[in-house]
């Protein structure tokens, strides 16, 4: 494996005192950016003023097709350091989450999304919870799934019943993206270096203190979700095969009771024939039996195929994410561009 690609030169400078980076990934959110990003400017203001912390915001455009990376370059840099990342292509949200770690230049990180629901005036409960209270991992989660369609709440419990099967590190059920690493923890996730990744998972893995704040999520300010059923059920699948063996558990499992039901039924045949001189039943149980067999063995080798997968990805060693652009704007200072920088540690 290649060695990994140094970190911005400018981070030890910034962290010889208190100091946070927000990481905002961001697509096709154009229209709300400036409303976010005055919000988090204001919380910004009060956390210098009342915890002495200094301040970047990270937004990383994971390829908007609208003028979100050009809206992120201009925003005014009041109470805050700020970073704009564009992204080459969509790379997905894991990668922009990655991204944004990389290049914060600050010790703490704090993630949350762009679209509005995670209200940026939590972020100063959760900078309690780090500062006075000496928490490593500080993650939020939704207070109630109410106003969910039943479906939905059945299947998220159903995932996280599944992906925790067995777990020595069980994933917080109802945990978000939206949480704040101290600095030793943010270290330990940088140091992670696989590449298909599952941000829930492993920040649950560092271990180190962690504790839960409940949150209502806030309406989306414009536009709608692009997480529909079958993003969702494609997202759970990265997220098992990346992140849990429970799968491969299951697969074993259903294989042993498949062959203990075949054992149980032809002792059954046997003894009918022998006892009570009943011929076998042919064609429609053997077809059964088949198609039962058939379906479950195609099943087994594609939960072996999606780890497969995951290993041939590994063993390529391709970046994560590839940087477009990047504008970086100092508070006391004015906006400069960056080099393009790649991942593929």
């Amino acid at each position: 494996m290649p060695p990994k690609p140094a970190k911005p030169a400018s981070r030890s400078a910034r962290a010889t005192g208190r100091s946070l980076s927000i990481v905002v990934p961001v697509f096709n959110e154009a229209r709300s950016l400036e409303t976010l990003h005055a919000k988090i400017s204001d919380v910004a203001r009060r956390l210098a003023s009342t915890r002495g912390l200094r301040i970047e915001v990270v937004y990383v455009d994971d390829g908007s097709s609208d003028a979100t990376y050009r809206i992120a370059s201009t925003l005014p840099a009041s109470g805050l350091d700020i970073q704009a990342l564009a992204l080459s292509r969509n790379f997905g949200k894991e990668a922009a989450l990655l991204a944004g770690l990389d290049h914060a230049r600050n010790e703490a990180v704090l993630f949350m999304d762009g679209d509005g629901q995670h209200p940026p005036e939590l972020i100063e409960t959760l900078v309690a919870r780090w500062l006075d209270d000496n928490y490593d991992v500080v993650y939020t989660a939704k207070a109630h799934r109410d106003n969910e369609p039943w479906a939905r709440r059945t299947g998220v419990g159903l995932f996280y019943r599944l992906i925790n099967w067995g777990s020595r590190h069980p994933i917080p059920e109802d945990a978000g993206d939206f949480r704040l690493l101290s600095p030793r923890a943010a270290a330990a996730l940088r140091r992670l270096p696989e590449r298909s990744r599952f941000f829930k998972g492993l920040s649950s893995w560092i271990g180190f203190r962690q504790v839960r704040v409940d949150y209502e999520p806030a309406l989306r300010a414009h536009g709608a979700t692009t997480w529909n059923v079958w993003s969702l059920l494609a997202f759970s699948i990265e997220g098992l095969t990346s992140f849990s063996v429970a799968p491969l558990r299951f697969a074993s499992l259903l294989g042993i009771a498949l062959a203990a039901s075949a054992l149980c039924f032809g002792f059954w045949m046997v003894l009918e024939t022998i006892l009570f001189g009943k011929d076998v039943p042919g064609y429609p149980s053997l077809v059964v039996g088949l198609m039962v067999i058939g379906g479950v063995q195609l099943i087994m080798i594609g939960v072996l195929g999606e780890y497969i997968g995951k290993l041939m990805w590994e063993s390529k060693a391709r970046p994560v994410y590839l940087v477009a652009e990047q504008t970086t704007k100092d508070a006391t200072a004015g906006a400069k561009a960056a080099p393009a920088a790649a991942r593929g540690e």
